[in-house]
């Protein structure tokens, strides 16, 4: 089902859009939070949504690498889409197996565009992307669902990654 970007804000919008009180993960306490799972689980969202995201993705790039939990159905996503394969990246290593940060399989030097759900003050995420060009992977790009507006596009800059939205908090 096709929706331009207004009705995709509107759906999204109207089923993660939760007033109360929610901790963020920055610390902060907010009067509303943007349930990022309620629109990733719905088919008919989650392709409208991979969609607009694919508009997003920079030039050039050998992967996708979305980030634990909200950014892997939109790596997968986008990979079953474009026909790159995608990294999956977590918040720390696992303590078993293969023990690694990314999983997927890469080699140092990949340009990786990085995908996301919510951003906010952007503090995981640049801690990703740092752990990831730890690594050798090539970071410059980042590109996610919503932009809460609250430091995270600055942020990112500061460490040489530019940030794209489909949505921003002033547009919902």
């Amino acid at each position: 089902m096709f929706m331009n970007k207004a009705e995709l804000g509107e759906r999204v919008k109207a089923v993660s859009f939760l007033t109360g009180r929610f901790k963020l993960r920055s610390g902060k306490t907010s009067a509303f939070y943007l349930d990022k799972y309620r629109f990733e689980s719905d088919p008919v969202l989650l392709s409208a949504v991979i969609d607009e995201l694919e508009k997003l993705l920079p030039k050039s790039f050998d992967k996708i690498a979305g980030l634990e939990l909200g950014g892997i159905p939109l790596a997968t996503g986008l990979s079953l889409k474009i026909g790159k394969k995608c990294l999956y990246v977590r918040k720390a290593p696992k303590r078993y197996g293969t023990c690694n940060l990314v999983e997927g399989g890469f080699n140092p030097e990949e340009r990786v565009a990085v995908v996301e759900d919510v951003v906010t003050t952007a503090g995981q995420v640049c801690k990703s992307v740092e752990q990831m060009r730890e690594l050798g992977l090539i970071v410059q790009h980042v590109i996610c669902v919503i932009d809460r507006q609250q430091g995270g596009r600055e942020k990112l800059a500061d460490i040489g990654c530019s940030l794209a939205s489909v949505l921003t908090l002033g547009e919902l």
